[in-house]
């Protein structure tokens, strides 16, 4: 079970007010789904860190058994993640990019853990466990059984595993529903990751698998399926979005064959083709417009989309062209494979996997520098970039977070080391930063 390994102390009047933080804190302070309410850029606070390593800085740590590479997720004072303790031997995951990951299923009994986390000391709260039994199906040695962020609203917490199912609880731990999903046949047995979203009273889940990918709506109350779209796709990892505009709400996912968008009701609006033959990247606005990427490095074509609201149809760019009505912008090769991109002020900023850093204008998609090497000794990068105060934030799968600064002018200010392979994406919430690494959990803040 999780345990907290260390609560670095503070002083009286620093915890103070971070107590006071916490309580007063409303639903924009908090970070409820993968990336955040606003795609990666968390509002500014002076609170908020610049440097920090494995021992600076840090409000407390905690342990995490299993292995699992699930974002966290902050509500008020409560942290949520999963994992998934394998009782047999388990072979580590290895950064980079290579062929040979695949892995069969294991025999042993795995137990999938849904965990609240106090985000004011990091000791548990409650723990929940869903499954107990040998996993169903193979993963890559980099995935794991836990990949998928989960998502809250404040009421319920929504679990999300790709392979099992849906697993709801209230704030309190009390279960709601559950339903069970899968598994499913995954391209050369990879795994699932594509994590749900929440609107108004539904969750809206993607699974695109090598049998039958689907679409689907359910009542976030309840569980009823509302509706369910099946979707001539293979497997992919993008988690979807929901686009609103001012014409309407749009649940808008992208995948090899086709980027598709549907309506409140499950109708599908839109759809253009042109995308690598792997989609991970999560679409995402900004600007009145809409971004989409796919980019793996296998394929010469590795696109980058900006889309503006009310297209219908088919809005595929035809042979030589790079925009049309609805595409405002596109480049054949800006995309990368893992990390979404961010739009952080006027700037697309695009992170990929082999540690280069481009800046884009994020309404015309005219280059503003090209690429730069973050670091001759930066590893291979995974999670999303982030943003606040005037710096973007960019974390290797070696632990090592570079400082970049926002602009039309890369400069690097700051490498943080914590030393311990990092694939999920942080969350950013009351003036701390929540980071997962394999084994361990830490909040940190300034002090």
């Amino acid at each position: 079970m999780i345990r907290r390994s260390m609560i670095v102390s503070a002083l009286v009047g620093a915890a103070a007010v971070t107590l006071f933080r916490v309580s007063a804190a409303g639903p924009d302070d908090n970070w409820p789904q993968f990336r955040g309410p606003r795609a990666g850029v968390a509002a500014d606070d002076p609170a908020l860190p610049d440097t920090w390593s494995a021992t600076a800085h840090v409000r407390w740590k905690s342990d995490v058994p299993g292995l699992g590479w699930s974002s966290p997720v902050v509500w008020g004072d409560h942290v949520f993640l999963t994992t998934v303790v394998n009782s047999g031997a388990l072979e580590p995951p290895k950064p980079g990019l290579y062929f040979g990951g695949e892995r069969p299923a294991s025999t042993a009994p795995h137990r999938w853990v849904a965990y609240d986390i106090d985000f004011k000391t990091g000791a548990i709260r409650w723990q929940k466990e869903i499954r107990n039994s040998a996993p169903a199906g193979p993963r890559h040695l980099k995935n794991s059984y836990a990949s998928e962020t989960p998502v809250t609203d404040g009421e319920r917490v929504y679990f999300y595993f790709g392979a099992v199912g849906v697993f709801v609880f209230d704030m309190s731990g009390k279960p709601v529903w559950s339903k069970p999903i899968g598994p499913f046949k995954t391209r050369n047995g990879w795994g699932t990751a594509a994590s749900p979203i929440l609107h108004d009273d539904r969750l809206y889940i993607v699974n695109d698998n090598d049998e039958q990918s689907f679409v689907a709506a359910y009542d976030k109350r309840t569980g009823r399926e509302i509706w369910r779209v099946n979707r001539a796709e293979g497997t992919n990892w993008a988690t979807p979005f929901v686009w609103e505009h001012e014409g309407r709400t749009e649940i808008v996912t992208a995948g090899t064959g086709k980027v598709r968008s549907y309506d409140l009701a499950g109708t599908l609006l839109w759809e253009f083709s042109g995308m690598s033959s792997i989609s991970i990247p999560t679409p995402f606005s900004r600007h009145g417009l809409l971004y989409v990427s796919s980019g793996y490095v296998g394929d010469p074509m590795r696109p980058a989309y900006a889309i503006r609201p009310g297209a219908s149809g088919d809005i595929s760019l035809k042979p030589g062209e790079t925009s049309n009505a609805f595409i405002a912008w596109s480049s054949p090769t800006l995309a990368p494979y893992n990390p979404t991109p961010l739009v952080y002020g006027d700037y697309y900023y695009t992170l990929y996997d082999r540690g280069f850093f481009t800046c884009h204008d994020a309404k015309t998609g005219k280059e503003v520098y090209g690429r730069q090497r973050i670091a001759a000794d930066a590893g291979g990068f995974t999670a999303s970039p982030w943003a606040y105060n005037g710096k973007v934030f960019a974390m290797s799968e070696d632990g090592d977070t570079y400082v970049i600064q926002a602009g039309p002018e890369y400069k690097l200010l700051a490498k943080n080391s914590i030393g311990e392979m990092t694939l999920a994406t942080p969350a950013v919430a009351h003036g701390s930063l929540v980071i997962r690494t394999a084994s361990k959990l830490y909040r940190i803040g300034r002090e």
